[in-house]
């Protein structure tokens, strides 16, 4: 399981600084998600956990949905935090 595969795109003092913005949620929420797609693969009777993912997901989606209008006008990499197994 890698967990810090994108820690080294956002510096250690943007993280400090930008926990509350919506481009870090966003970070927290898609790496919250690889880590439990790797549980899930494991435990696939873990219903607690799939509807924690689900909740999670919704959250990451209403946020995207959010950025998408709100940055009409900046260039905004998506792909960034797209889940790529």
């Amino acid at each position: 399981m890698v967990k810090n595969s994108f820690i080294s795109v956002i510096s250690q003092k943007e993280n400090e600084e930008n926990r509350g913005s919506v481009e870090f949620q966003v970070f927290s929420f898609t790496t919250k998600i690889k880590r439990l797609t790797s549980h899930l693969k494991l435990h696939k009777k873990d219903f607690s956990s799939q509807r924690g993912l689900r909740k999670i997901l919704g959250k990451r989606q209403r946020l995207l949905a959010y950025l998408s209008k709100k940055n009409r006008g900046r260039k905004f990499s998506f792909e960034f935090f797209l889940i790529k197994t």
